[in-house]
Formats: C-alpha cells, sequence, structure tokens
C-alpha cells in the first residue's frame, strides 16, 4: 500500500532546476500532495487543476514576486504547516522547505539542492543590489538564518543531495550524510536532434550576477569569438554594456529553437559555480562540449577533455585559456551524448524510490568529508 505523501518546494513563481525536480517528485509519488510558500499559478501550467496548498505568506500583498524579502518569516510559515496526515514528506529545499514540522512516525525525506546559500556563503551576496541600512543589518538576519537552517536539519530523517558537492556542504554545515541522486535531465530531444556545429559560443542562463555570464561576455569580446548569450535577467543591461560586437543576445527561448541553438553552438560556456546544473547535461545530450568552471556539480556531469574543458580560475584570464585550450582539442559528440544519457529521468525515479523504500536511517555525525552515493 503506497503511504500518504506530500511534496513540499521552496515557492512556486518561476519554473527553473528545482520546480522540474520537485514536479518529477510529485509525479513519482502518485497522489501526493503538493505544499509551497507561495504560488504563481499562471507560472506553472502544468499544475492546472492540481490543487496547491500554500503558507500565509502567499496572501500577503506583493509577496508571489517579492517572496525573498520574506525570508525572515518563511520558516514560521512552513512550521504552521499541519502535515500529520502523512506517513511520508519529502521536501525539495534549498532554503527553508526542509523546516517543516512532521509527526514521529512521518519519514522525512530532503531533497536537498543546497544548504541555504546565502546564509552559509555570505560572499555570494557581495554583488547583488542591497541597501546600505540592509548592509549593516545584513550581519545579523543572517546568524538568525543560519540558527533556523540548523534547527530545521536537524528534523530531516534523510538526506538526498543533487551532487557531490552538495553532499560535501551538507556535511560541513549540518554534520550530516547525504545521499546523492543527480537531478532528472529531459536529455531526450537533445539526444534526438543532429548535431551541426557553427563558430559561435552559447551561454544559457539567468542573467544575474551570481552565474558570472560577465566572465563570458568579456571572454568572448576580448578574444574575438561569437557569442550568443540566451537568458535574461536584472543583469542584461550590465552585460550588453560589457559586450563587444561579437556578443548578442536573445533573450528567452522555447525548447525548439533552444535545441537548435544547443546543436549548432561550437561549445558551451558555464563560468559560474552551480550544485548541480541542467544546462551542461543538456549541452551535452545535444552532442556540444562543454568549457566550465570546474567547482561545484559541473564536476559530476562533465568530463575534463572528453565531454568538455574545466578550469579552475574564475576570471577573464582562466575562461580564455580554457577557450583556447579548448580550441586546440578535439571533442567527440557521441562521447558526449552517452554521458549525458546517465542524467535522464527514468534513472532519477530508480534511484529516489530506492531511497525512499529504504526509509529512515540514523546516521552518525561526520568527522570526515563523505556522502553515500545511490
Amino acid at each position: 500500500m503506497t503511504p500518504r505523501a506530500a511534496v513540499v518546494h521552496e515557492w512556486l513563481t518561476v519554473p527553473g532546476g528545482s520546480e522540474k525536480v520537485a514536479l518529477r517528485i510529485l509525479g513519482l509519488l502518485g497522489q501526493a500532495d503538493l505544499y509551497a510558500a507561495v504560488y504563481r499559478p499562471g507560472a506553472f501550467p502544468e499544475l492546472a487543476g492540481t490543487p496547491v496548498h500554500t503558507t500565509f505568506l502567499d496572501r500577503l500583498p506583493g509577496a508571489r514576486s517579492h517572496y525573498q524579502r520574506l525570508l525572515p518569516l518563511m520558516t514560521a510559515a512552513y512550521e504552521q504547516l499541519d502535515l500529520s496526515p502523512y506517513e511520508l514528506v519529502v521536501s525539495s529545499s534549498h532554503s527553508c522547505a526542509k523546516n517543516v514540522l512532521t509527526p514521529p512516525g512521518t519519514f522525512h525525506l530532503c531533497y536537498c539542492h543546497t544548504p541555504m546559500r546565502h546564509a552559509w556563503e555570505p560572499a555570494k551576496l557581495r554583488d547583488e543590489p542591497i541597501g546600505r541600512l540592509e548592509r549593516v543589518l545584513l550581519p545579523s538576519l543572517l546568524a538568525r538564518l543560519r540558527r533556523d537552517d540548523l534547527a530545521g536539519a536537524s528534523r530531516v530523517d534523510r538526506f538526498v543531495a543533487n551532487s557531490a558537492h552538495v553532499a560535501n556542504r551538507i556535511r560541513k554545515y549540518y554534520r550530516r550524510r547525504a545521499v546523492v541522486v543527480h537531478p532528472p535531465v529531459e536529455v531526450a530531444p537533445f539526444l534526438a536532434a543532429p548535431r551541426s556545429p557553427g563558430d559561435a559560443y552559447l551561454v544559457v542562463s539567468r542573467l544575474v550576477p551570481y552565474k558570472r555570464v560577465d566572465l563570458a561576455v568579456e571572454a568572448c569580446t576580448r578574444l574575438g569569438r561569437p557569442l550568443v548569450v540566451v537568458g535574461d535577467g536584472r543583469d542584461r543591461e550590465r552585460l550588453e554594456a560589457r559586450a563587444g560586437r561579437s556578443v548578442s543576445f536573445l533573450g528567452h527561448a522555447n525548447l525548439p529553437t533552444l535545441v537548435d541553438l544547443m546543436t549548432g553552438s561550437k561549445a558551451l560556456l558555464f563560468p559560474g559555480e552551480e550544485d548541480f546544473g541542467m544546462v551542461p547535461v543538456e549541452a551535452q545530450a545535444a552532442g556540444t562540449p562543454v568549457i566550465a568552471y570546474g567547482v561545484g556539480g559541473v564536476r559530476d556531469s562533465v568530463v575534463d577533455g572528453s565531454t568538455g574543458v574545466l578550469f579552475g580560475d574564475q576570471t577573464v584570464d582562466g575562461l580564455c585559456r580554457a577557450i583556447e585550450r579548448f580550441e586546440r582539442l578535439a571533442f567527440d559528440p557521441d562521447a558526449a551524448r552517452e554521458n549525458a544519457a546517465r542524467f535522464a529521468p527514468d534513472r532519477f525515479d530508480r534511484e529516489l524510490s530506492a531511497v525512499i523504500d529504504e526509509g529512515p536511517e540514523d546516521l552518525p555525525e561526520l568527522s570526515e568529508p563523505e556522502a553515500l552515493h545511490a
């Protein structure tokens, strides 16, 4: 008999990688109920007709657009959710979703996209538009968020990480083990498309500071290499001001257009640090090599010298050297496609189902870095 289950996600406002994972988990569990702090229905047509239970934050004016400003209230909002009817709760968490309260007999599995990034690594906020007063108050706010985050982590019966990188961060900040189950990536449309590479490099990303698209723009401008930037965001104006004639910005692209761009590009540039990163997998599924900053989840998905090039110096100079190294090497599209195929959704379903079937596990605190792989 299938246990009554709930999926708790952070916020359902803009479709992205973590939202794809949450919806895949929802489908995997069958009749599970879905919870989120706030929900923008128009952004998720696939949820039409599906009840989405929200917190009191969803009723606040402007919450669906400015939910990030409500972080100090998030834990309280999740704690007020009544999850007592459920035998299984799966939280899809990169911030506060794991902080829900569950009864003693409920198995709480957390699929952790990352421990709360801004709380544990405040340096990543350096380029964010934060006012002077907010900068003064920030240290005390982050200290509180870290306390709430640790308390929430202690309530989880078992952690699943989306990469070895995140499993190690879970160990570092929470002192807990994590099974690694890589996210599901819809590789089929890319695998089926013939590759016909041109001369242009490609970036596919939200245009926000931490994605470091500026490195790709400035490196290709300096080298005179054509670059196509797909995506939009608050950083676009700044990036366009830095771009030379060889760089073009396309904004958002639908899936057929994205497949064409992937298969027709010389290589994908991925200069930011990501906890996993679905885009490099999609590029490899299209037979396209990836030039990526070699820190984070990309180390799980890109094979240096075989399906792409990893570089360690996250600067314009470092990316320029990586591009020049790439141009001296030869890459086999079939090797990239074969590597990408192992991230297909059916693999995710099998591995996560196996973890759920195993149930809660009492794991000792770790004294050495370690991650268990499914």
